[in-house]
Order: structure tokens, then C-alpha cells, then sequence
């Protein structure tokens, strides 16, 4: 698959990715470099730079081939002893085609070198310091930056802890799971297994993890930012819930989008833009009367004070700051769609 244009190919892997029948399939993405990791972490099993050397295609085609020929698949399980229970283990291991290995963590690194392993699942427990600096070092390795991580929290996050977190999935394969049924549905999407070929209890988990999507499902998303990391991270996220994502890179094309697509459901609009910012793209949507209660989150990277007064003021309907808690975006857009 192409990954030239970025809005097309977050698009077309997202919806790859989300259906049952085809998110186990191996993907190769053939596109710019600086897309890469974003690529890996929206699933995608292979990337290739372009212009691509022989060698960096031979190694891709060797990973699919790997993928579909070798049925086992290899997780390093990093925990303390005590901090995950044995259910969470089960979850992860499920049937003879998995080999998962537990870990302290810290012989981790040492052990992620010398054993290759297609995940790594990171407990995020008592130690959160020493874990995030396990973490970070993981990500900084050039051998390992690309090996998927799971953050797995088994208790809740401050916003301090999930910003370090979040700043560290920037610079790798890295993602956050904060309930049993986010850890198999993640895992899953890494380790490319078949929803149909799954354990019973993990097929259970992830029915349950849908229906708390249900709300979202179907539904139609215009994000209007001009931060193109922004937009795929947020894209990967709602397509994987079964929602259609419209995307623009500025307040004017945003409003042209609305017209398009005038069964928009709900906005996520980002505040900071050139020309056009997004309090100025609020109003505009505002006076249009079509679109007079239509849900608009507004997004920003600067919270200073007064700025969600500002942002309602404009005809926001709700408002969050950058770097997005997911979960919590998630929330509100389930409130508000179903209000």
C-alpha cells in the first residue's frame, strides 16, 4: 500500500484494520519516512521507504512471509512479580499458537536484544518512574524503537503520567491500554491473529469492548487540523471504532468539507491554525443554521487560562488540550452523541 498521501492511506489502512474479516491480514506501507512509525503503530506490519533500496523490500516481503508461514508468535510479558494477575495472563497467551515469556523488568532490555519477540507488553505498576524509564529506553534504541510496545495500566493514569507516556509513543511503536479488553484488542492488532481463530474469553472481551464503542460506531467525524501527525493519530483511533473520519488541514476547507458532508456528526476542531483559526471556524459554522447544534470539540495544545470560555464563547460544545487523552476524547464524544 502507498503511503504518499497520508490522509488516504490512514483512511484506507484504518478501515483494513477495523473489520473482523481483514485486520489480521499483513499490510506493507510503501511511502516517506517520516510517516513510518505512525504507520507501524496504526498496524501496518511492514514499511518501506521511498525511493526503496533492494534490501529494505527484501526485508519486507521476508516479514509478511514470516507472519503468514509462522503461526506462532512470541510475547515478552515485562511485570514485576505480583503486578499482573494471572487472568491477564491467560488473556495474553489463549492458545497454543502464542509463546509468551514473563520478564523482569529489569533484565528486559538485555533480553529483548538477544530474543526476537513480536511484542513486548509493559506493566505500567507500582514503579512508574522505573517503568517509564524502561519505556523510554525501549523507544530510543534503534533496534527496538520498532518492536510494538503495549503499555499495559492496570490502574488509572494522572494527566502528568499519560503526557510522558503519550511523549514517548511519538518516538516509537508504542501504545496505551487501560483495561483488559484494550490490552487483547491491541494485541491482537500487533500479533495479526484472526478475530475467528481467538479463545472464547478473548472474542468475549473484545464484543464488550465494541459495545462500549456502539455510540460512536457508524458515525461520521470531520477533524479539522493542521497538524498532519495529529490527524493520523486521530484517525487510526475513531476508524478503529467504527467511525468515518472526513479530514481537512484548515478552517476554510473545513467549512467546505461540512458542506459535502453535511451528515457530520460530530467536529473536532483544532484551535490553533493559520488564516482561519478554529475560534473564527466555530463561529462560521455556527451561523450556518443546519449546523446549529452540531457537537464541536475544540482541540488545543495551548491550555491557557480562560481558553475553553474563549472556545464555547465561539460555539464549541465541548473542548480538551493536546496531547489528547484518548479516552477521555472518547467519553465526551460518546456524551455528546448521544445527547
Amino acid at each position: 500500500m502507498l503511503a504518499g498521501d497520508l490522509p488516504r492511506f490512514e483512511s484506507v489502512l484504518g478501515q483494513l484494520k477495523k473489520h473482523p474479516d481483514t485486520r489480521h491480514l499483513p499490510v506493507a506501507l510503501v511511502g516517506d519516512g517520516a510517516v513510518r512509525l505512525d504507520g507501524l503503530r496504526a498496524g501496518a506490519a511492514a514499511f518501506i521507504d521511498d525511493p526503496f533500496e533492494p534490501d529494505g523490500l527484501e526485508a519486507a516481503l521476508g516479514r509478511l512471509e514470516q507472519i503468514a508461514q509462522g503461526p506462532t508468535r512470541r510475547i515478552a510479558l515485562i511485570a514485576e512479580n505480583g503486578e499482573l494477575d494471572d487472568q491477564i495472563g491467560a488473556l495474553l497467551s489463549g492458545d497454543d499458537n502464542l509463546d509468551v515469556q514473563h520478564i523482569e523488568p529489569a533484565a528486559a532490555l538485555e533480553t529483548l536484544h538477544s530474543e526476537p519477540f513480536d511484542l513486548g507488553v509493559v506493566a505500567v505498576g507500582r514503579s512508574r518512574s522505573a517503568t517509564f524509564a524502561l519505556v523510554r529506553e525501549a523507544a530510543t534504541d534503534e533496534v527496538l524503537r520498532e518492536l510494538p510496545l503495549i503499555a499495559f495500566v492496570a490502574e488509572g493514569l494522572t494527566k502528568a503520567d499519560r503526557a510522558r507516556l503519550d511523549a514517548v509513543a511519538k518516538s516509537a511503536v508504542v501504545t496505551i491500554a487501560d483495561s483488559p479488553e484494550r490490552l487483547v484488542d491491541r494485541a491482537a492488532l500487533f500479533l495479526h491473529r484472526a478475530e475467528a481463530t481467538l479463545p472464547v474469553q478473548t472474542r468475549e472481551l473484545l464484543g464488550h469492548l465494541r459495545t462500549g464503542d456502539a455510540p460512536l460506531h457508524g458515525r461520521k467525524v470531520l477533524v479539522i487540523d493542521d497538524d498532519i501527525r495529529n490527524v493520523f493519530a486521530l484517525t487510526s483511533t475513531l476508524e478503529q471504532r467504527g467511525m468515518k473520519v472526513v479530514f481537512a488541514e484548515n478552517g476554510r476547507e473545513g467549512i467546505e468539507r461540512l458542506h459535502q458532508h453535511p451528515n457530520t456528526d460530530v467536529v473536532l476542531l483544532d484551535i490553533m491554525m493559520p488564516e482561519m483559526d478554529g475560534y473564527q471556524t466555530a463561529r462560521a459554522i455556527r451561523s450556518m443554521p443546519r449546523f446549529e447544534h452540531l457537537p464541536i470539540i475544540s482541540l488545543t495544545a495551548k491550555a491557557m487560562k480562560g481558553d475553553r470560555e474563549k472556545a464555547i464563547a465561539a460555539g464549541a460544545s465541548d473542548y480538551i488540550t493536546k496531547p489528547v487523552d484518548v479516552d477521555q476524547l472518547l467519553s465526551m464524544m460518546r456524551v455528546w452523541l448521544d445527547a
